[in-house]
């Protein structure tokens, strides 16, 4: 089985036809011509996970076709992967089908790469996993120079860490990433690479403050830090808020503070509905910080209401969306008091329905 609809030779065509489709759904609100990023055709995937499917004396990775959870197909190869990914599955998949400590009762095998090289893999088993599978788990990463994680139910055995270490160069400059492992990172590393430019370039220096509302594990966050005078970035993650922490440090960015707040909860506080002692370590007042922007990256929901009534307050909004239907009608309700000024189109996930947007609407 290839995956998805991998036709390398349509990948632009079926870009255009989802990006005009897009273009079509936000045409009421006036936007200017798009850019449109256009992704590799093949391993662009920093992130893969597969079922296990075992057969007698035989395992292979296999996937589901959509609305069919008892159909396997068996995954022969899956080129849309990283090479970290590709290089790794075939020789990983015949280790575990001769070990038995490795294949008992094993369920998923997941993979996390970078553009930096690093590779992460992740076993999931309907069993404990005892010191057998230890050792057998070590010659796993002495092979492939790799990472593993093993998890079972209230289980999570560690070789090595659980995170990987991303480098991304933005604007001649480089960032490190800590991407820890079931934590949202961008699955498209080039991809990626091109919104954070874009993010960059749509932004100019300003002496005001943004306001970052789903930071994750702070990936536009770090490059965006030396287009404002502070940032104030929330993430209601515990795991990536870490993260986030830790890479705001290792980069040596020192106008950003962290606080571990989720959208609606950072909405709140800004209306001073109520207080969070989460927001006690800044080094000031919310009401001090001159929050200009805001940039959002929300999930395929999109805004709920007080933040969409929040955002409509910005000078300057900076959003990402995954989902141009909640896009559209979240700027239903921006449109009255905001226009846009910038759109993008970026092809996170070619052969795929979905598209990734960016939006830079100013206050009229």
């Amino acid at each position: 089985m290839q995956p998805l609809n991998f036709k390398p030779e349509m990948c632009e065509a079926l870009f255009a036809e989802k990006a005009n489709t897009a273009l079509t759904t936000l045409a009421g609100f006036s936007p200017p011509t798009p850019e449109r990023y256009h992704s590799a055709p093949r391993g662009y995937r920093l992130r893969a996970e597969f079922r296990v499917w075992h057969e007698g004396d035989d395992l292979n990775y296999v996937m589901f076709p959509p609305g069919e959870p008892r159909n396997p197909q068996i995954v022969e190869a899956f080129p849309i992967a990283g090479p970290r990914i590709t290089d790794t599955m075939e020789p990983l998949r015949v280790m575990l089908k001769g070990s038995t400590a490795l294949r008992r009762k094993l369920f998923q095998v997941e993979f996390l790469s970078t553009l930096s090289g690093e590779l992460l893999i992740t076993l999931i088993y309907h069993r404990p996993l005892e010191d057998d599978w230890l050792q057998s788990a070590s010659l796993i990463a002495e092979t492939f120079s790799c990472k593993i994680i093993g998890r079972s139910r209230k289980q999570k055995r560690v070789l090595d860490t659980d995170w990987v270490e991303e480098v991304i160069e933005v604007d001649s400059r480089q960032y490190r990433y800590r991407q820890p492992e079931q934590c949202f990172t961008q699955p498209n590393g080039g991809i990626n690479q091109q919104m954070m430019q874009w993010l960059l370039r749509e932004s100019q220096p300003t002496d005001s403050d943004l306001l970052e509302l789903y930071c994750g594990i702070g990936n536009f966050t770090l490059p965006l830090s030396q287009r404002f005078r502070s940032v104030l970035a929330t993430e209601l993650s515990k795991p990536a808020t870490e993260a986030a922490r830790w890479n705001v440090q290792t980069n040596q960015i020192d106008n950003v503070e962290l606080a571990r707040l989720s959208a609606e909860e950072m909405t709140a506080a800004m209306a001073k509905e109520r207080p969070f002692r989460r927001l006690a370590h800044l080094p000031q007042a919310l009401d001090d910080y001159h929050f200009d922007t805001l940039l959002v990256d929300p999930p395929r929901a999109g805004l709920d209401a007080a933040t969409l009534a929040l955002a409509s307050s910005f000078q300057r909004v900076l959003y990402i969306s995954c989902n141009p239907e909640t896009l559209s009608q979240n700027l239903a309700t921006l449109s009255g008091t905001h226009s846009i000024q910038s759109l993008a189109f970026f092809d996170q996930f070619p052969y795929t329905p979905h598209l990734e947007s960016g939006v830079i609407l100013t206050r009229r």
